[in-house]
């Protein structure tokens, strides 16, 4: 099997289980941000994380193929496919919990920085949030659930945590924000 098709050759793609559609649509920019998403934590896997961030990180790339088929998809219930719901959310809540009480209490902003991993997961993090953006840019013209929505905004809460978890881990304090003068 060829990788090109040249079947989006003028602008447009299929959705699964739908009609063809532009390639800037409001449905396409939301799983394709979830899938720069999935990109960049392989980005933040390839650096050096504690084996069990790794194996969270894991987990969730494969949650976000999950999330970005049912993005892909005008009907999930009706094709099939999967949804993002209260359990998956439940599931970053823990994850949240468990690390943020391993940290130090926040008492400023902090930079996006410090160790590679740290950076990596920091850029996770914006990405995750325009992953959101988008999606509810999307729930604005089609319906699409909303604990999507609330799964990339725990999401986003989970990669801040885990950004600063790297930094602990590697033995370097977060990077304090200094207003400028």
């Amino acid at each position: 099997m060829k990788i090109y098709t040249k079947t989006g050759d003028d602008g447009e793609t299929g959705l699964f289980g739908g009609p063809r559609v532009r390639k800037d649509a409001p449905r396409i920019e939301a799983y394709g941000a979830v899938d720069e998403l999935n990109a960049v934590l392989g980005l933040a896997r390839a650096e050096t994380l504690p084996p069990d961030v790794d194996v969270l990180l894991a987990s969730i790339q494969n949650g976000l193929f999950d999330l970005g088929a049912e993005l892909a998809t005008p009907e999930p219930a009706k094709m099939g496919v999967g949804t993002v719901g209260e359990s998956q959310i439940a599931k970053l809540e823990t994850a949240i919990d468990h690390y943020e009480a391993t940290l130090p209490s926040l008492k400023q902003f902090v930079l996006p920085g410090g160790s590679r991993a740290a950076a990596a997961l920091h850029i996770g993090r914006t990405v995750c949030r325009r992953a959101e953006r988008r999606a509810i840019a999307l729930a604005a013209v089609e319906p699409i659930s909303s604990q999507l929505i609330i799964y990339l905004n725990r999401l986003s809460d989970l990669l801040f945590v885990l950004a600063r978890a790297a930094n602990q881990s590697a033995g370097l304090p977060d990077v304090p924000w200094q207003k400028s003068s």
